[in-house]
């Protein structure tokens, strides 16, 4: 008595059942992905879809440094000139995180602009924009926590220099340059503080930020362009 076999599409689903049953994560996934938009939206609204591949390539890339670099005054010099010039692939990999931090940047500026030129900010995305806000003072953070790591003179007094402007704040200032620099002056435990700071706690604060960004702009949809002349009904695909 022979027994018929499912179709191999079947076979093949079978794992992808196995986790939806069990997680919604694949039509979590839909939800995500597959979404109506205004018709007359251009590639200004792809700024931020520019931006989550960025912060993707930038982790991927920084994943990969922590692998090699070594936190300290004495060594971290040394680890980014043997990363450099003697890893293999490593000018590329370093090459591509240090110039991804300069385009995040440039694209988040471009990306807010756009926000607000569209008036993306107004109710009901208050909190789209607030979000965005928040992410983009992180960005900076990570910049500024990422530039001390290089350990050269440039990167020492820059620092300095930064962490001087932040103490001039009113009431918090000299307490967040303390806490920064972890003591009078910069040396092994400033350098493993911006490090923790660079790899764990603001990359985690900016994914989740991100994730939390990106259900606001799924709930509430994409603006369309102020000069649009479709009516609000017609927008929609």
């Amino acid at each position: 008595m022979s027994t018929l076999l499912p179709p191999p599409k079947e076979i093949a689903m079978l794992p992808v059942d196995w986790v939806e049953e069990r997680s919604g994560a694949i039509s979590f996934g839909k939800y995500m992905l597959f979404r109506n938009v205004p018709k007359d939206i251009s590639w200004l609204q792809t700024l931020g879809s520019a931006l989550i591949t960025v912060f993707i390539l930038q982790a991927t890339t920084g994943i990969i440094l922590a692998m090699y670099y070594q936190p300290t005054p004495e060594t971290a010099w040394m680890t980014i000139q043997w990363i450099t010039n003697e890893a293999t692939l490593g000018w590329l990999v370093r090459g591509m995180h240090k110039w991804g931090s300069s385009v995040m940047v440039v694209l988040l500026f471009l990306h807010m602009g756009r926000t607000f030129l569209f008036g993306a900010y107004k109710y009901p995305r208050e909190m789209t924009w607030i979000t965005g806000a928040i992410i983009f003072i992180l960005v900076m953070g990570m910049s500024f926590t990422g530039y001390l790591l290089v350990f050269d003179e440039r990167a020492y007094w820059a620092t300095i220099v930064g962490v001087n402007i932040n103490g001039t704040a009113p009431i918090l200032g000299p307490a967040l340059s303390y806490i920064l620099m972890v003591g009078p002056e910069i040396g092994t435990h400033t350098l493993s503080r911006f490090y923790s700071l660079h790899m764990l706690v603001l990359p985690s604060a900016i994914g989740g930020l991100i994730f939390l960004h990106m259900l606001l702009v799924v709930r509430l949809g994409v603006t369309s362009p102020p000069w649009s002349r479709m009516e609000p009904t017609e927008r929609d695909v």
